[in-house]
C-alpha cells in the first residue's frame, strides 16, 4: 500500500510541477505557504509541526521562502528572541495562484474517480492521518 501512496503522491507532484510550479514552488513550499495562510502567523517551530516537517527541513523551506520575499518576519513582542512568520503580499499572491494550480492537479489526478469515490478517498486519507 505504501508504494501506491508514494506513486499517487509522485503523480500529483508531477501534475503540479507540469503546470509551471507557480512561483517556482515545490510541493513542500506550497504546503508551508498554504498552512501559514490558514493559521495567519506562526513561529518557525510551530509552522514546522503544523506542516509535519522536521526542524532542519522547515528551516530550509522558510529560508528559501524568506529569500524570495514571500514571508514577512517580525519579532514576538513578548519574547524578542522568537521570530513570528506571516505571508507577505507577494506570498499571498503566489499562494492564490498555486492553490488554483493545485486544484487543477487534483482534478486531473482524480479524473478516474466519480464524485462519491473522490469523497470516500478524502475521508479515508483524513482518517489515516488522524
Amino acid at each position: 500500500m505504501g508504494h501506491l501512496l508514494r506513486r499517487a503522491h509522485q503523480r500529483h507532484a508531477s501534475l503540479f510541477q507540469d503546470r509551471g510550479a507557480v512561483g517556482g514552488l515545490t510541493s513542500t513550499q506550497f504546503a508551508t505557504l498554504l498552512k501559514l495562510g490558514e493559521i495567519g502567523q506562526a513561529t518557525q517551530n510551530a509552522l514546522g509541526r503544523a506542516v509535519a516537517l522536521d526542524p532542519a527541513t522547515i528551516q530550509g523551506v522558510v529560508a528559501r521562502l524568506r529569500g524570495r520575499g514571500l514571508l514577512e518576519v517580525r519579532r514576538d513582542p513578548l519574547d524578542r528572541r522568537t521570530v513570528v512568520l506571516s505571508l507577505a503580499p507577494e506570498g499571498k499572491a503566489v499562494l492564490e495562484e498555486a492553490t488554483e494550480q493545485g486544484r487543477r492537479a487534483n482534478e486531473q489526478l482524480l479524473t478516474a474517480l466519480d464524485p462519491a469515490e473522490r469523497q470516500m478517498l478524502m475521508h479515508l486519507l483524513r482518517r489515516l492521518l488522524d
